[in-house]
This record gives structure tokens, C-alpha cells and sequence, in this order.
């Protein structure tokens, strides 16, 4: 399972460096080398998601076949953990919807400002308000932790 990891981080990295390499020599459209990139790019993807789906399987069999400690204080079933997991769900899905909130107002607040720069305060209100669904999730949360 460590080769897998390993291939998984070697794939990874590639592809970061590959990015930050292009970043700087960003390549022509009519050059000859953007096909021998998109191939290189589509095995090196390739690579990562197979790996990722093998490391899934055989992680999971491994975890699946590991042996019980019976020292552990206290034991969380499949249920405590499927609620652990219903708990955050509202947090991550809050955020989303921050994140898409929050783009089209901020940009809509850098036009407005542009324009008068008087109404500043106002636009970081409604900045505030769009941010302010991530808070309410966690929020919600937190309170479905303290049930648990």
C-alpha cells in the first residue's frame, strides 16, 4: 500500500511542478510541444486517479481487516460516526454557498467602489452578510455536536 501512496505523491507533485513550470514559460498555441503536454498531463491524471481508487480499495481492506484494540476507552460505532459526519455536513455545505456568495458580491462591491469610493462601509456590510452562511453553519454544527 506504500507504493501506491508513493505513487500517488510522485503523480501529485508532478503535476504541481508541471503547473508552476507553465506558470512562468506559459506555452504558444501554435507550438508543437502542446500535444506531447496534453498527453503528458492526461497520464500523469490518469496515474493519480488510479492510484487514489487503488489506495481506496486496499486501504479499505486494510482497515476493514485490522485487528480490534481493546483497550480503547471508548468505542464509536458506524452510527456515532455516520452522525460525526451528518454533523459537519452543514458546515461544509455552508461554506460552499459562502464561497459562491461571496464572488459575485465582492465583485459587484470593487465596481461600486470604483465608481464611489464613499460606499465602502456598506459594501463590506454586504460582504459581511454573504460570509455571514458560513457562520450559521458552524453554528449549527457546533450544536449538533453538543447532542452527540
Amino acid at each position: 500500500m506504500y507504493w501506491l501512496l508513493a505513487l500517488m505523491s510522485l503523480s501529485l507533485l508532478g503535476m504541481i511542478a508541471t503547473g508552476i513550470y507553465f506558470e512562468f514559460n506559459p506555452v504558444k498555441k501554435d507550438a508543437p510541444a502542446a500535444r506531447w503536454l496534453k498527453t503528458t498531463l492526461a497520464t500523469n491524471l490518469l496515474t493519480f486517479v488510479a492510484a487514489q481508487l487503488g489506495l481506496l480499495f486496499l486501504g479499505i481492506h486494510d482497515v476493514m481487516a485490522a485487528p480490534v484494540v481493546a483497550e480503547a476507552a471508548k468505542e464509536i460505532s458506524i452510527g456515532m460516526g455516520l452522525a460525526m459526519i451528518g454533523a459537519g455536513i452543514p458546515t461544509g455545505l455552508a461554506t460552499i454557498a459562502a464561497g459562491i456568495a461571496v464572488g459575485p458580491v465582492g465583485a459587484a462591491s470593487l465596481a461600486v467602489i470604483a465608481e464611489k469610493p464613499e460606499i465602502f462601509g456598506r459594501t463590506l456590510v454586504y460582504l459581511g452578510l454573504a460570509e455571514g452562511i458560513a457562520i450559521y453553519g458552524l453554528v449549527v454544527t457546533i450544536l449538533m455536536l453538543g447532542r452527540l
